[in-house]
């Protein structure tokens, strides 16, 4: 199984608009960060999307990735949804609707803001057509079974998701030790780590490093970053196995 980071950062990005600040200037290609957003490409070949980032379109071409054959999403914050109407290219290809999933609360709000989309299949290919289902446990794509994970992003309850031996987290501020007995043998955890000072709907530094520790997966990389940090300094200042993911990174999982 093979994980592509397609966004490492945070809802501004990296550069940000207007900033002059040294990350932003950087000429470090992993201090350039498109919004958050992951790849999966299962063993029996599927590609599994994490979030459609307004940024979805680059990163897609960039990767030269050639189909999507179902979207998990997070939540329905605009950083992590607003990318969704460039799935049209693959229903379009194809001509074939795509299944998406999400958490009830979240899949209403994406039904409110992309009514348009998520419809039924037609003899038209305009628009996208995406099939909406309900994220329980556990879900089946393929050969694959994916376990969601419940967290909490402020005040609102979103999702992570596990596939074999990998997890994904971002946009998180507390993990609830139910969804902590789900991450138990993680070998590959990507996690929300937004800046150094605390926030109250993310993880701050410190608290990843705290979180990744009590999981105690063999990798982790740090996802969602904001321009607060700067890839080699933050780097050589991370615990053995614990790592900052930067966009295009790809990782294999056994």
């Amino acid at each position: 199984m093979k994980i592509t980071v397609l966004g490492s950062g945070s809802s501004a990005g990296t550069p940000v608009i207007g900033c002059q600040c040294r990350v932003c200037h950087s000429e470090n290609i992993k201090n350039k960060r498109t919004r958050c957003s992951s790849m999966i490409t299962t063993d029996d070949g599927l590609n599994i999307l994490i979030d459609t980032s307004p940024d979805f379109k680059y990163q897609a071409m960039r990767e030269s990735i050639q189909k999507v054959d179902a979207v998990l999403f997070t939540h329905h914050h605009a950083d992590h949804c607003h990318g969704i109407d460039d799935l049209r290219a693959f229903c379009q290809k194809y001509k074939m609707p795509i299944p998406i999933y999400a958490n009830e609360g979240t899949m209403a709000e994406l039904k409110l803001k992309f009514n348009y989309a998520i419809r039924e299949e037609s003899r038209f290919w305009e628009t996208p057509v995406l099939q909406d289902h309900i994220a329980q446990s556990p879900i089946i794509i393929g050969d694959n079974e994916i376990i969601p994970l419940p967290v909490i992003h402020g005040k609102m309850e979103i999702l992570g998701y596990r596939l074999g031996n990998f997890a994904y987290i971002t946009d998180v501020s507390e993990i609830p030790e139910s969804t902590i007995s789900l991450l138990k043998g993680v070998d590959l955890l990507l996690l929300d780590c937004l800046r150094f000072e605390p926030h109250f709907s993310h993880f701050g530094f410190k608290q990843s490093i705290e979180i990744s520790q009590k999981i105690n997966p063999k990798r982790t990389f740090f996802i969602h970053m904001t321009h607060d940090i700067e890839y080699d300094a933050v780097s050589s200042e991370l615990p053995e196995n614990i790592f900052l993911a930067y966009d295009g990174l790809q990782l294999v999982t056994t």
